[in-house]
């Protein structure tokens, strides 16, 4: 089993930044991999970022440049730095993990850019 606990979510400008924190309850580097995925009103959850156990970062082409993941395995954290955000990043973001094949969701974050 796997808990996730997000913070960081808010309200910011267009252009504005944000970062978003998960914590796990296990260390990540025994996790296949940590993301983050997002869901806007009537749209489809997509995956954002997402970081191997072996340090490899992957990014949906709509972030890339501006959102950057990254990790302190000493916290078993997990972060989600986004620069110049815009209204369209607007979403609840949900961190994951994948672990032994199976996955676990954190509750969810709320991001929302004004324009």
């Amino acid at each position: 089993q796997v808990q996730l606990v997000e913070s960081g979510g808010g309200l910011v400008q267009a252009g504005g930044s944000l970062r978003l924190s998960c914590a796990a309850s296990r260390s990540i580097l025994s996790i296949n991999y940590m993301g983050w995925y997002r869901q806007a009103p009537g749209k489809q959850r997509e995956l954002v970022a997402r970081i191997h156990s072996g340090g490899t970062t992957n990014y949906v082409d709509s972030v890339k440049g501006r959102f950057t993941i990254s990790r302190d395995t000493a916290k078993n954290t997990v972060y989600l730095q986004m620069n110049n955000l815009k209204p369209e990043d607007t979403a609840v973001y949900y961190c994951n993990a994948l672990w032994l094949w199976d996955d676990y969701w954190g509750q969810g974050t709320q991001v929302t850019v004004s324009s």
